[in-house]
């Protein structure tokens, strides 16, 4: 039967000097190397701060890049490897000394995958360094054979160290930004499965409604096929809105070149009044003149007519838009007099088929679509679109560039 492993006794004896530490850098244990190296008995030590314990001394920047190392540990919860390092110590009789080492910190996480220790190893290697730096000179102040050679290698081994640090940061910035871009990865496959499941739920009302009604056509001879006809056509017309606005975002998406051109914004907005068909809500404007910027017309007339649609569901009996210039940006803005929009879902009625309980209750048929869509609009254009501050109702406010003049 094999004895069991006295991991203390191990770690005491381990000839590399070796400090476990708390997260937050608090010497926990030590072991008698780094007892020796340091100059200071562990019971001095332990429950301090590594660098209130043992501050770096005056010169070099040795502090700050083990800092770095051990915050880099506790946030990535990898093992960080630092090139040759001066960390200057203060002896017990106040002497700062030079010294050199190479340093390893390592996490030891707990059973939820977070930091619970860092092992904290570093080999000295300031000898060596002082014997490659020690330097015997001739009568006239030149170097020969192995002092020659040892220069050569001094002056090697700094810009070999100065390389390999400069690498390490270069892929750690490589790390780094392939671990944001497998999150964005993450994130825009989490948004395309909701979109997906999203739109799976959005045509099978529709498709469910035709399927019911063309049912009862063929079992109910009774039934009115005039009543089913204009039922069908209802959910038909819903599946073709619903089928265009995905198509719209998948252009929009795709960042599809398209015509542009110069457009009066107070043209597009009186046109699309125009084609209004409700006499209800009321719909006051206040339309700068003029007000031209370059892009589609197409486009930009559906970003106002979803704007308007989207006031209408929620107006109780008036409606207000406004175009005016300011700060070089055409600013267009749809106010109603409605419930509004809370703070916590200024930002949610952007998403796609988001809509709250009201929209549903006052247009059941509605795709939930056409605010992600005029958002896209005028991010196409070089603009913006948010819900704005406002006494009542809800206040959604466009920002596009205005056109150039040639």
């Amino acid at each position: 039967m094999m004895d069991a492993v006295d991991f203390g006794a191990v770690f005491d004896a381990m000839p590399i000097p070796t400090a476990i530490l708390a997260p937050d850098g608090t010497l926990l244990t030590v072991n008698r190397a780094f007892e020796r190296v340091t100059g200071r008995p562990r019971d001095q030590v332990l429950g301090q701060k590594i660098f209130e314990r043992f501050p770096s001394g005056p010169t070099g920047q040795g502090e700050a890049i083990i800092r770095a190392s051990l915050a880099r540990v506790v946030a990535e919860r990898r093992v960080d490897v630092l090139p040759l390092l001066r960390y200057d110590l203060t002896s017990p009789e106040g002497v700062i000394e030079e010294r050199y080492w190479c340093l390893m910190n390592a996490p030891v996480l707990d059973e939820h995958g977070e930091v619970r220790y860092i092992i904290h190893r570093g080999e000295e290697a300031t000898a060596f360094v002082h014997r490659v730096r020690a330097r015997t000179t001739t009568g006239d102040g030149v170097l020969y054979g192995l002092e020659a050679r040892l220069q050569v290698i001094e002056a090697d081994l700094y810009a070999r160290t100065a390389e390999l640090q400069a690498e390490h940061q270069r892929l750690r910035g490589a790390r780094e930004r392939d671990t944001r871009d497998a999150a964005q990865l993450r994130r825009e496959m989490e948004r395309q499965r909701k979109a997906v499941a999203d739109t799976s739920h959005d045509l099978r009302g529709p498709i469910t409604g035709l399927q019911t009604r063309l049912q009862v056509a063929l079992e109910d001879p009774l039934a009115d096929p005039q009543d089913i006809l204009r039922a069908a056509l209802l959910d038909a017309e819903r599946l073709g809105a619903i089928v265009a606005d995905l198509l719209e975002l998948a252009r929009l998406d795709a960042r599809e070149p398209t015509r542009t051109e110069p457009v009066d914004l107070a043209e597009i907005v009186e046109a699309c009044l125009a084609h209004r068909t409700r006499t209800e809500p009321k719909v006051d404007t206040h339309l700068e003149r003029g007000v031209v910027v370059t892009g589609s017309p197409v486009r930009l007339a559906r970003l106002v007519d979803n704007l308007l649609a989207n006031a209408e569901r929620h107006a109780a009996s008036r409606i207000e838009v406004t175009l005016a210039v300011e700060d070089g940006h055409a600013v267009l803005g749809v106010r109603d007099d409605g419930p509004g929009i809370p703070p916590e879902d200024r930002e949610a009625v952007f998403t796609r088929f988001y809509r709250r309980a009201d929209a549903r209750a006052s247009d059941p048929s509605g795709t939930g679509l056409g605010l992600a869509i005029s958002r896209e609009v005028a991010h196409a254009h070089s603009g913006t679109l948010h819900v704005a501050d406002g006494d009542g109702g809800a206040h959604l406010v466009v920002r596009i560039p205005l056109r150039e003049r040639p």
